[in-house]
């Protein structure tokens, strides 16, 4: 197996420092949607401009450079354990070049580690062990002010009417928007997960973000309830940076699971606008970028 340290520097770079394609034509739709002269558009045209100059600078859209996060969909016979060992190596070197800033920090010492090295956890990375001869890799650079407005639900719930159901899914979801206002930098993107366990939920509301806002969700009934919740989500009001507008969720992904008949819950994970992440692909000699 090549050494892919230098393939994964890239990859951190480019995820950091130019925003997918898709993510800032809904920003720009977004704008058009906005009051002329409100202050809607003066933080969309602001973002707009970050866009394009970190694009342009190779620097970082966002000064929290957020928690790498790797899911890696690897050959069979290939090492996990060099894989990982190279990431991890990938993650200090585009911290010395600064496209990450230092961001681990040890919960117990207060100490930064100074180089995004922590525990296994830190950078996390996800390993699927997959059919073919084709390494992909897709990284998510998750910022601390949209996860610290994650939520988890347990269903049913009693103050919001809320019961087993997608109806439920719904009620939840949009509490935990409107307690978020226009912290973790709206306009953003809703990650749901229903079902499974309290780690298994959580897990799936974060990886059912890294699909493109086009996706069409195979489910049908998941799919008219990504739509309703992102219009109910826009209807609040709460707009860009919780100024006022029309424009609080950019894209809603929703991901069922299997559980218990005991438990029922509803994890969301939310994405701030600099929704950060890039695939690699290796074949052979050949690795591309999108």
């Amino acid at each position: 197996m090549d050494d892919l340290t230098e393939a994964f520097v890239e990859l951190i770079r480019l995820t950091s420092t130019d925003l997918p394609a898709d993510v800032e034509k809904s920003l720009v739709s977004a704008r058009e949607q906005e009051a002329q002269g409100s202050a809607a558009v003066g933080a969309l045209d602001t973002i707009l401009e970050n866009v394009s100059l970190a694009r342009r600078e190779s620097l970082p859209i966002c000064q929290d450079t957020g928690t790498p996060i790797f899911y890696v969909n690897y050959p069979e016979g290939w090492s996990t354990r060099k894989l990982r060992g190279q990431i991890r190596n990938a993650v200090v070197e585009a911290t010395k070049q600064s496209y990450l800033r230092p961001n681990a920090v040890d919960s117990v010492t207060d100490k930064n580690s100074g180089n995004n090295l922590g525990d296994d956890a830190f950078p996390t990375i996800h390993f699927e062990e997959v059919e073919g001869d084709e390494l992909t890799v897709d990284l998510m650079l998750k910022g601390g002010g949209c996860e610290n407005v994650g939520a988890q639900y347990s269903l049913p719930n009693g103050p919001l009417g809320a019961g087993r159901d997608l109806d439920g899914v719904r009620k939840v979801a949009l509490d935990a928007v409107q307690k978020a206002q226009g912290q973790g930098c709206a306009p953003g993107f809703l990650g749901v997960a229903v079902g499974g366990d309290r780690g298994s939920s959580f897990d799936a509301s974060k990886e059912v973000l890294l699909e493109k806002i086009d996706d069409a969700n195979p489910d049908q009934a998941l799919a008219d309830l990504e739509n309703r919740l992102t219009d109910d989500a826009n209807e609040m009001g709460i707009g860009p940076m919780g100024f006022g507008g029309k424009t609080t969720v950019l894209g809603s992904k929703i991901k069922g699971l299997h559980r218990l008949p005991a438990s029922f819950f509803v994890s969301i994970s939310y994405m701030c606008w600099a929704n950060r992440q890039k695939r690699m692909t290796i074949q052979g000699n050949s690795v591309t970028y999108s």
